[in-house]
């Protein structure tokens, strides 16, 4: 099960294990969580609600998608253009600089190759027709996230990778030279050598781990990655905080916020955002251009698979909140305020959620799934 990946260990572990965060066998968040943002009430969702619950989880045919390979032929004219492939995974082009966010190209966000939360949009383009990419950035350990197959094939390259601390002991285990890695704790930052972007890890309020063993023995991080002339927010999975503010007077002001609207549900929603909480939290960041990930790929939770975007079109202020919500494999440049289009409903009314699941997983995938998995799995 090399897909687990591999435990911190070494000076990597006593690492970890200096940060006020450890609280002597683990990680923790030590933020306060804000009033209102968990539902004490709510229960999780049972692990056969998750997986073959209701009728409205995915699209009823593949979203409609571009092919961004002509467009990444010419430079973009402001100087910043992203690229949303799905999920957590950007494709950003920084001052001359080009930055991947969560690659993630593998068919399911989970060890297995047959069980788990399978892919239901594929990515607009291969990873092999990628440009030539300056740096990785990867925010924890999460399976939609951290994609083994996908590590493996950039193995393959000498792309360099930006990632939280304690990440580094999956990304060497997975064939990735250490020469290749630099692991952050919060507000450190990291000049990638040979360009002009800084990556820096910032706080989130999330959790980590791959499996029941290792839960919080890595770091979570947001992440911000500047040039000489723009700044990117990027979420990675966090709950709301008011750390925002500090990211805002440290970090910003930022030309794009990217942040997560996809696998909330009332239980958890001290670690994820949701679309309410993902505006709340852009405000606190000082505005930008807000460009909504962690949607339209993978069933996370038990909301509909279009939920988080409609709901975010719905609660934002058309006067005060500058979206941008690009189809898949779609550059575009943050400058351009663009009119929001809403793509996603091609082929797919609003309202009209016909089921796309039939039966019930076998007993045997709830025991080994409960047996080998966290809960939430992101």
């Amino acid at each position: 099960m090399k897909s687990f990946g591999k435990a911190p260990q070494g000076e990597r572990l006593e690492r970890l294990r200096d940060l006020p965060m450890w609280d002597g066998e683990r990680l923790r968040n030590i933020h306060p969580v804000l009033p209102g943002l968990r539902d004490p009430q709510a229960a999780r969702p049972t692990l056969r609600e998750f997986l073959c619950g209701d009728d409205n989880r995915t699209p009823l045919e593949p979203l409609p998608a571009d092919d961004p390979r002509a467009a990444w032929l010419r430079r973009p004219s402001s100087g910043l253009r992203a690229t949303w492939l799905g999920h957590s995974t950007v494709l950003l082009e920084i001052d001359g600089w080009r930055v991947l966010t969560d690659p993630v190209w593998g068919q399911r966000a989970s060890p297995f190759t047959l069980l788990g939360p399978k892919r239901f949009q594929p990515v607009p383009v291969g990873l092999r027709d990628l440009p030539a990419i300056d740096a990785v950035v990867i925010s924890h350990d999460h399976y939609d996230h951290l994609d083994y197959p996908t590590i493996r094939a950039l193995a393959k390259s000498k792309v360099p990778f930006v990632t939280s601390l304690g990440v580094g002991a999956h990304l060497e285990s997975w064939g990735i030279e250490p020469s290749r890695i630099t692991e952050l704790v919060w507000w450190q930052s990291h000049r990638v050598p040979g360009t002009g972007l800084t990556i820096t890890a910032a706080p989130s309020q999330h959790f980590s781990g791959r499996g029941l063993k290792d839960r919080n023995q890595t770091l979570w991080s947001s992440m911000v990655m500047a040039g000489e002339r723009h700044r990117v927010f990027f979420s990675g999975d966090t709950g709301l905080t008011t750390e925002y503010e500090s990211i805002r007077d440290r970090l910003g002001p930022f030309d794009l916020v990217m942040l997560e609207v996809g696998a909330f549900h009332p239980s958890w929603g001290d670690i994820h955002l949701g679309p309410a909480n993902a505006l709340a939290a852009h405000r606190l960041l000082g505005g930008g251009v807000l460009m909504p990930v962690h949607w339209g790929t993978f069933a996370l939770s038990t909301h509909a698979w279009d939920e988080p975007v409609e709901d975010l079109l719905a609660l934002a202020d058309p006067n005060g909140t500058a979206l941008l919500l690009p189809r898949l494999g779609e550059p575009v440049e943050p400058v351009e305020r663009r009119e929001v289009q809403p793509w996603w409903r091609h082929g797919q009314p609003v309202g009209d959620r016909s089921s796309t699941r039939s039966g019930s997983p076998e007993p045997a995938i709830n025991e080994q799934l409960s047996d080998q998995l966290p809960w939430p799995l992101d």
